[in-house]
């Protein structure tokens, strides 16, 4: 008989961010803990109560001490790791006003769409990525 284990699941607001030159802000995150050193579109975990779009907010204040306007829906992605199970509730966001600074990351670059490919993102990044170029 196998015994289905239950995954701790994340659900998680991802911010891309798009500034007045058309570049998107990525950032690195630190070298320890989980997926260190890969780049991310960033975002942060769902509190309880609170819609995708509050989240993102609210973590792009935290993270990057930015404020963005929420736009249009890329992509929503499930994915799993070894060690959890993710949803990925990714927005269009634009950058209204602050200069990011790197608060909760290593690392923090403007870069074009056609740039992403040469940064190294955890695996359900990817499909971002993809739907980015289709745009």
């Amino acid at each position: 008989m196998s015994e289905t284990i239950s995954l701790p699941h994340k659900i998680i607001g991802v911010a891309v961010i798009w500034n007045e030159q058309g570049k998107i802000l990525i950032d690195r995150r630190r070298p320890e803990g989980l997926m260190g050193g890969l780049w991310e579109f960033p975002g942060g975990k769902l509190e309880p109560g609170e819609t995708v779009q509050d989240c993102i907010k609210r973590e792009i204040q935290e993270e990057l001490a930015i404020k963005v306007e929420i736009g249009d829906h890329l992509i929503t992605i499930d994915h799993t790791y070894s060690q959890f199970h993710v949803t990925l509730n990714v927005y269009h966001c634009r950058h209204e006003s602050g200069e990011p600074q790197p608060i909760e990351c290593d690392e923090i670059r403007w870069v074009t769409v056609d740039e992403l490919p040469s940064y190294e993102f955890p695996i359900a990044n990817l499909q971002i990525i993809q739907a980015l170029r289709e745009i």
